[in-house]
């Protein structure tokens, strides 16, 4: 019997080092991308998908996050006594999107820890699992993308894109394996930032975004540490691999946006702005006469 993903997972504990002093006081997934949160978009992605349960992985720094999908009694009250209606109705459809769950991050750093300190919650069911800091501008979206072949493999699936240049295995997981179908690797391998100079053609770049079934819970149970001293996801799911199929789904249609690196980040806000109507037209006026001046200088 097909079992249905009801529950996320995303680790949110991480300090975004590579945004101070940014990050100094504010989690980096509450850096906005034009006017909306970056955890909100990876929210609302899964939401839109059929996901029910949001489980967050939080430090004691990332109380800012659980605020912005509460309720905030004083706010509404203003927002109504103004009149702002529209601005009234967001705020509680945020806080109305999921049934959110918080789960303290304990144990070895490392995102394979976060995974696993969801266990208790997430039980014996499949889960979906991304990042708090990449985004996807994708039709379907990305996670659209992995379920349609979880209803066909019932198997793990693992994100993946078309590779940049080897560069990639400097920043990201690298997949190698075997093509079943279009766009569709049975996972052999899977290496977290071997570097260009270990990397061999052809491979996959591995990114935010998995559906794991809960045999990952006692294979990271007993990883030791990795890269930086960190238990690392990608060896978990390294590992299952050898036990079970895993698939990589090659994203479709899709432009992968890392707000952890700040070139990224900054592209982000821009690729996002020119989506909106109410900017579009003025931005792009402002980024030619920008580049005009700037190629003058």
């Amino acid at each position: 019997m097909q079992q249905k993903i009801r529950k996320a997972v995303i680790p949110v504990a991480g300090f975004g080092t590579r945004f101070l002093p940014a990050t100094k006081a504010m989690p980096k997934e509450m850096l906005p991308v034009v006017d909306k949160p970056i955890i909100q978009f990876i929210v609302e992605e899964a939401v839109a998908a059929g996901i029910e349960d949001v489980i967050l992985v939080t430090g004691w720094h990332k109380r800012i996050i659980e605020d912005h999908f509460d309720y905030p009694f004083e706010l509404e009250q203003r927002l109504k006594k103004a009149g702002k209606t529209r601005e009234f109705q967001e705020i509680q459809r945020i806080a109305s999107m999921a049934n959110f769950i918080y789960v303290r991050q304990k144990g070895l750093s490392g995102n394979g820890t976060a995974i696993l300190n969801t266990r208790s919650v997430v039980g014996d069911e499949p889960f979906f699992a991304a990042w708090g800091d990449e985004l996807f501008d994708a039709k379907p979206s990305r996670i659209s993308q992995l379920l349609k072949l979880w209803r066909k493999y019932q198997q793990p699936i693992i994100s993946a894109i078309e590779p940049r240049s080897k560069a990639d295995a400097n920043h990201y997981g690298i997949i190698y394996g075997k093509e079943v179908e279009k766009g569709v690797w049975q996972v052999k391998e899977l290496r977290e930032k071997p570097g260009e100079d270990k990397v061999r053609s052809p491979f996959l770049t591995s990114v935010s975004g998995y559906i794991l079934t809960p045999d990952i819970f006692p294979i990271l149970e007993k990883l030791q540490a990795g890269i930086d001293g960190e238990v690392w996801l990608v060896d978990g799911i390294r590992e299952l691999a050898r036990r079970r199929p895993v698939y990589a789904c090659q994203l479709e249609k899709t432009t992968h946006c890392d707000t952890g690196d700040k070139l990224e980040y900054l592209k982000t806000i821009i690729r996002f702005a020119l989506k909106r109507k109410e900017y579009r037209e003025d931005l792009k006026k402002y980024l030619i006469e920008t580049l005009k001046i700037t190629s003058e200088l």
